[in-house]
């Protein structure tokens, strides 16, 4: 702007001392001709002010023009987000139907046996969600307890636990799986924690052999009961029966931030982490992890209670959820897109 009065500046100078060297101010007197020089100057001057005012003016009415013309498509911003969402939940809808349908399908096949099978990592992603039959001991005094989890019984909520056990190989049965297994058993109520906790840990393990006495009849005398040694006899240990689990292979669970973080020392487990729990119990962290669904509960006897394998087959959010989002969602882009509309309509003028 200065620019421009400059240059305009510079072209009425020129055009007045043009003038005065033409001799068109020279019946003039000086004091009036100076007078008149000053007057006309001033007025083009100021007619170059209204000359620049009126563009910027101008400049800056199409400016607003520009910045109203953008406000009005961001008016439409929101419906098109909402309706974006809207799509992606019809994607994720079908996403998780294709989940569950996988899951259903590997939990109807009929269960692999783990006796002589000893499956590689990549393998075992393969075969998640597929029901295996194993066989060995379980190992009480290494379980592990992760929680706490809630049971609704009855309608009455109950804090327990998930039972967390090895289940290690019999060398002399043939049966026997050939690796160690980490089994989740099921749910256990508090009390089982409770009383584990309180049992005293015994590192030392008992002796398998028990002496026992015989008095045999040649003992009949006092010379032979005192002459000869009494002859020991180690009691064979029991024989017991394999454990059979019927479980499914399972990964490490995936917590959210709500959950507090797991603490072996102190023992604490709030959520499944195999290799962390498979190296605290001693065993190697590429140790097998399935989880127990067998449905043949002792009523007498129900805990551990093994998971239901419809459980495995559901979601936290399923698919009708994700229908009822999607129509949520949709409907907000509808609304708000009218409301736009709305907006940018021109008003009829009354008479």
């Amino acid at each position: 702007m200065a620019t421009t009065k400059t240059s305009l500046a510079k072209t009425i100078s020129k055009l007045y001392s043009r003038n005065i060297t033409s001799g068109s101010l020279s019946s003039i007197p000086k004091h009036l001709g100076s007078f008149q020089s000053s007057s006309s100057f001033s007025s083009t001057a100021a007619a170059a002010d209204s000359v620049v005012e009126s563009q910027s003016a101008v400049s800056s009415q199409a400016s607003e023009r520009e910045r109203s013309r953008w406000s009005k498509w961001l008016l439409f911003l929101p419906g098109a987000i909402t309706f974006g969402l809207g799509t992606w939940q019809i994607v994720r809808r079908q996403d998780k139907i294709k989940m569950l349908e996988y899951r259903r399908e590997r939990l109807e096949m009929g269960p692999l046996k783990f006796y002589h099978v000893s499956p590689s990592t990549e393998e075992l992603d393969d075969l998640e969600f597929r029901r295996v039959l194993c066989k060995g001991h379980f190992d009480e005094k290494r379980s592990i307890y992760v929680g706490p989890r809630s049971r609704s019984i009855s309608g009455l909520t109950e804090n327990g636990y998930y039972i967390i056990t090895p289940l290690l190989p019999v060398s002399d049965k043939a049966e026997s799986s050939q690796r160690p297994i980490l089994v989740n058993r099921g749910w256990v109520p508090r009390s089982w924690k409770d009383k584990s906790s309180e049992l005293p840990q015994d590192d030392e393990q008992p002796s398998k052999t028990t002496p026992t006495f015989v008095n045999e009849e040649e003992r009949a005398s006092w010379w032979g009961f005192w002459s000869k040694k009494p002859k020991v006899v180690e009691d064979q240990p029991p024989t017991h029966a394999l454990d059979e689990v019927v479980g499914v292979i399972r990964g490490s669970e995936k917590p959210s931030i709500f959950v507090p973080p797991n603490d072996p020392n102190s023992g604490q487990w709030f959520y499944v982490d195999v290799p962390a729990i498979a190296r605290s119990v001693g065993l190697p962290e590429d140790t097998i992890y399935i989880e127990d669904i067998h449905e043949g509960v002792n009523p007498s006897n129900p805990y551990p209670l093994p998971k239901d394998g419809n459980t495995l087959i559901r979601s936290s959010v399923m698919p009708q959820d994700h229908l009822n989002y999607t129509l949520t969602w949709y409907s907000l882009s509808a609304a708000v897109t009218f409301m736009a509309f709305m907006r940018l309509r021109p008003k009829k003028i009354r008479r």
